[in-house]
């Protein structure tokens, strides 16, 4: 985002307490009638905010194009044959299978919802 998350919530940089001990320009400088540059730094984190927020919708953006360019979308008709993978629930071996079917399709409720039936019709 360009900035860290404690100068868009708060309008500055925090000074760590190692800073304080050893002698820096930020603490050098620090006046504590600096009222004036304390305000121009609360104006501009409205700008920094809304920087932050056009970084992330931009970057949310290319996550959703990069996973849509990857994802191949499955679709069944009645009748396939699929296999369904099975939730790892609790304490379940590595060795245990992923997979269990063969089912069949029997119908298709929406998108991405189907009816399924085992081999034994259940």
């Amino acid at each position: 985002m360009g900035v860290t998350s404690f100068h868009l919530v708060y309008g500055g940089e925090a000074v760590v307490p190692v800073e304080i001990g050893v002698e820096s320009d930020r603490t050098q400088n620090y006046d504590k009638d600096n009222i004036e540059r304390r305000l121009l730094e609360l104006d501009l984190v409205d700008k920094a905010r809304t920087k932050a927020v056009v970084r992330l919708m931009a970057y949310r953006q290319r996550m959703r194009q990069n996973y849509n360019r990857r994802v191949i979308p499955s679709s069944f008709q009645v009748g396939n044959l699929i296999w369904k993978k099975v939730k790892l629930v609790g304490d379940v071996t590595k060795l245990e299978a992923l997979w269990v079917g063969p089912f069949k399709v029997v119908e298709k409720l929406c998108s991405k919802a189907y009816y399924l039936e085992d081999e034994d019709g259940r």
